[in-house]
């Protein structure tokens, strides 16, 4: 489900960051794909937070 949501990514002004997923396109998107809203609701900020840390941690080793 997280890698359906790339495209709804909330980045920080002038690409400094990930900010997290807009979870309320995540959920319409996941009901859409037939999944049940309240596990997403319960597992997607979980996947959000290592996905946000992941992806930053990625964009701060490539800037170095």
């Amino acid at each position: 489900m997280l890698t359906r949501c790339s495209g709804q990514l909330r980045l920080a002004p002038q690409g400094a960051g990930v900010i997290g997923l807009d979870l309320a396109a995540a959920i319409h998107l996941g009901r859409a794909a037939g999944y049940d809203e309240q596990a997403l609701a319960e597992l997607l900020p979980a996947g959000e937070a290592g996905l946000v840390k992941a992806l930053n941690e990625r964009l701060v080793a490539t800037l170095d």
